[in-house]
């Protein structure tokens, strides 16, 4: 599969390639470990607080900071489309949708649980793209087991462990 991640910084970040190399890397993980038999395309942002703040009292009614936001272009269920997939025509994928990650408050969150920033973002990109392919674990609890069964499976597959 060709699949493209393409990514956007709209907040200062330290080492952008690095943090660009880690979100790509993970998101192509979660892509090849579901299956997913289809050219796929995910738009990445990172951006600071006070953006992901606003966006997420826009689309979700929470005025406060959060992680990462995920914004599915097409109804999915735990990896199965609900409807019918269309690949854009520019690139021939089928655009999955747009992830919005707040590098800060990953690096913040990382401190939080004594482990790296890498370990953190590595975490919310392979939420956020279980997202986009209609993993929910707020749905029940048999969905939270499998989301977070699959959140660790990739991020060990990829190194990433809590003490990282």
């Amino acid at each position: 599969m060709s699949h493209q991640i393409n990514i956007g910084f709209e907040t200062r970040v330290e080492d952008e390639q690095a943090v660009s190399e880690l979100i790509r890397t993970c998101a192509l993980r979660v892509l090849e470990s579901e299956g997913v038999p289809f050219d796929a395309e995910i738009d990445v942002t990172v951006v600071d607080a006070d953006e992901i703040r606003q966006l997420n009292a826009e689309y979700r009614d929470k005025d406060a900071v959060t992680d990462v936001l995920s914004f599915p272009m097409y109804d999915f269920l735990n990896g199965n489309p609900q409807e019918e997939l269309e690949a854009e025509q520019d690139s021939g994928c089928v655009m999955l949708g747009d992830m919005i990650l707040c590098y800060t408050r990953a690096v913040e969150q990382a401190t939080g649980f004594g482990h790296s920033p890498a370990r953190e973002c590595g975490y919310l990109t392979t939420h956020s793209v279980l997202h986009l392919l209609g993993y929910d674990h707020e749905r029940n609890d048999e969905d939270t087991r499998l989301m977070r069964a699959k959140e660790e499976d990739n991020l060990t597959f990829l190194g990433l462990t809590r003490e990282n």
